[in-house]
């Protein structure tokens, strides 16, 4: 391990990206102070999803890297710090997501995003030619509609496509080979693209095999923490990085987001509610099977013999469902001030309730798609604020039922962390989730793009990994101060409503 004060005229600072479906952000971290030098993020609107079919989602990765480029820009300049004083590289990413490379470095087709539901009967397909003993003790997951699966289904249906990939790489991955001009993934990416054999630490031969799949078109796997790959030349003229820094870290964002938490160790948890939500709890073993509705992947220091994996629920239809709410009924309003009308509606939004599954399928569903709907509105009575207030009561339903199944396979939410950002900012939103779980909700300064910069900083060896979770300040929300018999009722109405429309499904 090498100390920053004994190489300080070495390292001085790292930069990190959290390459995301709604923007890019960038942050500079200070490693001697364990401070974050400066924090940008780029476009300021929210990045187009195209949709060209019910399910799908597509995102041009050149958009990607144009705005990693421009948020590394803007931070730099904001902190006055220089590429010559950049000493590593750390990359956080959009999970699940699949991007293709021919030969010659062009992309084969625009890549199919996280919330993608289009290959889930691919990964049916796969799944019924895997053994039981392979899912359950290897796997941890079925292929559901993960990275393997969204590749098949370019196999099978765009063939003439798929036979110009040269590599099939996850979001994170082609951000790296941009900057460094060679291929690789990680073994914490291959877990979440479902490629991963947990009982051996390498790619899983089986998975690949009942796939139909060419190992050699998925990169070389790396440790997360590592010295990676380094920059090449190209990215002196583009940010006057010069070349050899390290890419030192890479995850996926939801694994990377509970380590700029803090939260490495077995019994700890995070939440994010950005487009999508996420609760990630931490363990040293596995507690579930993999059809529980939610997925195990490797954490960012999981080491197979000393196992930390991450118990990830996923709900597609979270902040999308926000914002969709603010430009359809509010006209593009701040979410600041949103925030504050939601406090001035009754708790329960007076009877209306919104089911927030408007995303694509949602695994915690079994795969389901029961889509967004509004129920319980009287024309006479209600209007734009029960919407507002009965959007976020949905959301924050959604998660608790979330934990209420992670606890039916034996892992208890007993806290969570979270960023000071997106929902997390809503009293209403933290407040319902305290008030129906009875989870203590705290919340961190720290994001995405920091935990990132300082990953970059333990892979390039400056800092350990337990003196930044060490570092990490988490501020408990204060209890709600609500009706918990109306909104424990609102909760219920919530439910049934949801599981009658799940029977018709």
């Amino acid at each position: 391990m090498l100390s920053f004060h004994t190489q300080s005229m070495i390292f001085m600072y790292t930069i990190g990206l959290d390459v995301g479906s709604s923007s890019v952000k960038c942050s500079i971290f200070d490693p001697q102070t364990m401070k974050v030098h400066a924090s940008s993020r780029f476009p300021e609107q929210e990045m187009y999803i195209n949709a060209p079919r019910p399910g799908w989602a597509e995102q041009d990765p050149s958009d990607w890297w144009r705005y990693s480029l421009e948020a590394m820009r803007l931070a730099m300049s904001q902190s006055g710090v220089s590429g010559s004083q950049i000493s590593a590289i750390g990359i956080s990413y959009q999970m699940h997501g699949l991007v293709t490379i021919n030969e010659s470095g062009d992309i084969v087709r625009p890549a199919i995003i996280w919330c993608d539901s289009r290959a889930i009967a691919c990964g049916r397909e796969i799944a019924s030619r895997l053994q039981e003993d392979a899912v359950v003790n290897r796997l941890y997951n079925t292929p559901g509609n993960f990275t393997a699966s969204k590749l098949l289904w370019v196999k099978q249906n765009e063939p003439d496509l798929f036979k110009r990939i040269h590599q099939a790489m996850l979001p994170g991955d082609y951000i790296a080979w941009k900057m460094t001009g060679e291929f690789s993934t990680t073994f914490t990416g291959l877990s979440e693209a479902v490629l991963y054999d947990f009982s051996t630490g390498l790619p899983s031969v089986e998975l690949m095999a009942a796939a139909g799949l060419d190992p050699q078109i998925f990169p070389k796997p790396v440790s997360s923490f590592s010295n990676q790959l380094v920059t090449h030349s190209g990215m002196k003229d583009l940010l006057g990085i010069p070349a050899g820094i390290p890419v030192s870290y890479r995850a996926g964002d939801q694994p990377n987001h509970a380590w700029a938490m803090g939260i490495i160790s077995p019994g700890e948890a995070a939440a994010t509610a950005g487009t999508s939500g996420v609760i990630y709890a931490v363990t040293d073993q596995v507690f579930a099977s993999p059809d529980a509705g939610f997925n195990t992947f490797a954490h960012v220091n999981h080491h197979i013999t000393a196992p930390r994996l991450g118990n990830l629920l996923c709900i597609n239809g979270t902040g999308i469902l926000y914002s969709w709410i603010r430009k359809n009924v509010f006209d593009g309003a701040m979410y600041s001030s949103l925030n504050s009308l939601a406090e001035t509606c009754v708790e329960g939004a007076d009877g209306v309730r919104i089911i927030p599954f408007g995303n694509g399928a949602e695994r915690m569903l079994s795969l389901t798609t029961p889509g967004m709907s509004v129920h319980g509105v009287d024309l006479n009575r209600h209007g734009q604020i029960h919407i507002l207030r009965a959007a976020l009561e949905g959301i924050a339903f959604a998660f608790c039922l979330g934990m209420e199944k992670m606890a039916d396979a034996d892992i208890h939410v007993k806290s969570i962390r979270a960023g000071n950002d997106n929902l997390f900012q809503s009293t209403v939103f933290t407040s319902v989730i305290q008030a129906v779980s009875g989870v203590q909700v705290s919340v961190c300064d720290s994001n995405g793009a920091v935990g990132a910069a300082a990953g970059a900083a333990v892979g390039a060896g400056i800092i350990s990994a337990e003196e930044w979770a060490a570092s990490v300040r988490a501020t408990p929300q204060p209890k709600p101060s609500t009706d918990y018999g109306k909104i424990h009722q609102a909760y219920q109405d919530w439910k049934n409503i949801l599981f009658q429309q799940l029977k018709h499904l």
